[in-house]
């Protein structure tokens, strides 16, 4: 029986994972688990402490596995499984180098994410934030014909910034509000994807000039950090609503709170921010026209869930040198 647990590969769990998942490695009968059991981050120095000698990580967007990290696991750790779609956080040069799997988990989240976009869109620009604080405050007085106005889609253009898995189905759900044109930019045309929507392909420069809506949903790059910046947010219309669901160092946040204050651009939704969370005394938090959720594009249940039981299977697939649902090509 002893023999038999020292045959066991170590894997270290970086977070309480949803049910599902973790039942998935608590039954697997080829590792043994060590978890941070707790829904706050691990520690730097609990990670480093969990991972020295693991042959497998399970880890979250918050854990930046880092050439540290990967010294400190060894020459053992065979594969990394990230609960999430988003890879910045794992130094993938490093990882490559050491011939080290990767498992993430695409797909399972798309449609949570696009309903929370669309959702994130409507109260931004139908000021449904600021409304909800008047009747809270006093300020609903009576009922006035421009009081609370804002921008609606029907016969708008929406301008997506990477039409991938998620941006398109964040058009998907747009078309039935009547969105007359839709465009889209990216790394090169992808008229297959943009069928549907009757997309167009445009520079950077051209979505900011001609959309009244600019959705970002594009992966964070060397090539994409920081895209949206004073040129990018100049070039839009004083009426256009700027909505971002990807990653927070796509955007330029100083040069946003200027665009936003002086009245460059109408208003901002953002779910994602740098850093995350965001201090309570950030300037973007000081303004009315800018909505900010805490990063919860995922958020439901059972997407949750699923993804949790994604990563689970990636991780156990790759610990036996089996083909993984959903493998990062390096």
């Amino acid at each position: 029986m002893k023999a038999a647990a020292q045959r066991l590969m170590k894997v270290f769990v970086s977070r309480r994972i949803p049910p599902e998942g973790q039942q998935l490695l608590a039954q697997s009968s080829v590792c043994s688990i060590q978890q941070w059991d707790s829904d706050e981050p691990v520690p730097r120095a609990e990670l480093l402490k969990g991972i020295a000698g693991a042959h497998g990580l399970l880890c979250l967007l918050s854990d930046k596995i880092d050439k540290e990290v990967l010294d400190t696991a060894g020459p053992d750790l065979k594969v990394i499984s990230t609960l999430s779609v988003g890879f910045d956080h794992l130094a993938l040069d490093e990882i490559k180098k050491r011939g080290i799997r990767v498992g993430y988990t695409p797909d399972v989240l798309t449609d949570a994410t696009a309903e929370l976009t669309v959702a994130l869109l409507l109260a931004t620009c139908r000021r449904l934030m600021e409304a909800t604080e008047e009747v809270k405050n006093g300020g609903w007085k009576s009922w006035s014909p421009l009081w609370m106005c804002g921008y609606g889609l029907s016969e708008s253009t929406v301008g997506i910034i990477g039409l991938g898995r998620i941006g398109q189905a964040i058009g998907r759900r747009l078309k039935p509000f009547g969105v007359k044109r839709f465009l889209y930019t990216g790394r090169q045309p992808r008229p297959e994807s943009a069928e549907e929507l009757q997309a167009e392909f445009v520079s950077l420069q051209k979505l900011a000039e001609e959309s009244d809506f600019v959705v970002v949903s594009c992966s964070l790059t060397n090539e994409t950090q920081g895209i949206c910046d004073t040129n990018f947010f100049g070039r839009m219309k004083k009426t256009s609503i700027f909505v971002n669901t990807s990653r927070g160092a796509v955007v330029n946040q100083e040069d946003l709170y200027k665009a936003l204050s002086s009245g460059q651009i109408a208003a901002a939704g953002l779910d994602v921010t740098v850093p995350e969370p965001l201090a309570v005394d950030h300037p973007l938090l000081s303004l009315k026209n800018c909505v900010i959720l805490p990063h919860i594009g995922s958020a439901t249940y059972a997407t949750r869930n699923k993804m949790s039981v994604l990563a689970a299977n990636n991780l156990l697939a790759g610990l036996k040198g089996q083909e993984m649902p959903s493998e990062l090509k390096l």
